[in-house]
């Protein structure tokens, strides 16, 4: 398999550091189709998904949606690039039903950060 596609190389940390990441609620992001499933990236998904549902609902998240993860390429980011970079960011997410705010976990700040 080319190291490119491997879907199981997203994820490279355990799900004790996900309590480091920051939440951010976004209005709104409707297109979900470059989403993926963390069950097809990770063999112990369901550790990961319980913290990241726990951080969202202490949050304010409504705790409905399917958690998610999305991609954001490295050259949507401004600053120094490292060869570590060259893969762009994997945040969490999940869309609300009731209303579509997005809820985030995210590693490194964002670019849509300066828009709060």
């Amino acid at each position: 398999m080319n190291w490119q596609r491997d879907k199981k190389r997203i994820i490279t940390y355990s799900p004790d550091k996900l309590q480091a990441f920051e939440v951010i609620m976004y209005e709104w992001i409707d297109n979900l189709n470059f989403t993926i499933d963390p069950k097809e990236c990770i063999d112990n998904a369901g550790e990961y998904i319980a913290v990241v549902k726990g951080t969202f609902l202490e949050a304010g998240w409504d705790g409905d949606g399917e958690v998610e993860l999305m991609w954001i390429p490295p050259f949507m980011f401004k600053g120094m690039r490292t060869p570590e970079f060259t893969m762009g960011v994997t945040i969490w997410h999940v869309k609300q039903r009731d209303d579509g705010l997005s809820w985030l976990l995210t590693p490194i700040e964002l670019p849509c950060q300066s828009e709060f």
